[in-house]
């Protein structure tokens, strides 16, 4: 049984700014409006969740040690912000680049959808009634094929090719506020 939808966000690009391979507190800008789409998802009944490629691990530039540390300090901001991360995921690996174990093809690095059916699965998300918000069409793809029902591609420079997985462009994330649909958790909260 699920318990109503979740609001997907890329890291890099979507959440913080993108110069590259991110890993340290001290170097993370947060995009204007992140919090604001976060708290209107939470007040939504949404679960706000992470799905991001951190292919710098498998490159060897930083550790899983270092990108869990970065993501319990940025737990921590939303959290003061009042919108609570339910969850983070992330991919590590990359087929060309990657050292090691991490040299190889994964389910879960988008654009496939592997990461999207584990939070579907492990927190009983309702991917249909899902928002999902991302930088690259890779994102808006795996979206797509996880069934995720409103894909948002965030590109206020309008630098992206024609996305045809993509529900919608946007410019700003507050832009995004407005594809959570509250009444759609209506009848769920009132059922439970």
């Amino acid at each position: 049984m699920s318990h109503g939808g979740a609001l997907f966000l890329d890291r890099d690009g979507v959440i913080n700014e993108d110069p590259g391979y991110v890993h340290r507190a001290e170097d993370i800008r947060f995009i204007p409006g992140i919090f604001e789409l976060a708290r209107a998802a939470h007040a939504s009944a949404y679960r706000v969740v992470i799905v991001t490629n951190q292919a710098g691990i498998g490159r060897g530039y930083f550790s899983e040690a270092q990108f869990n540390t970065l993501m319990q300090w940025m737990r921590t901001q939303f959290a003061e912000a009042g919108a609570p991360l339910s969850a983070v995921y992330h991919c590590p690996c990359h087929p060309q680049h990657g050292l090691g174990a991490y040299r190889r093809e994964s389910p879960d690095r988008k654009p496939a959808p592997g990461m999207l059916f584990r939070a579907r699965d492990e927190l009983k998300i309702d991917l249909a009634a899902s928002v999902l918000v991302g930088d690259k069409p890779s994102d808006t793809e795996a979206g797509s094929r996880a069934g995720v029902g409103c894909r948002l591609l965030y590109d206020p420079l309008h630098r992206a090719p024609d996305d045809p997985h993509a529900s919608a462009r946007i410019e700003r994330l507050s832009d995004a506020i407005e594809y959570l649909s509250p009444h759609a958790f209506r009848h769920q909260l009132e059922s439970e």
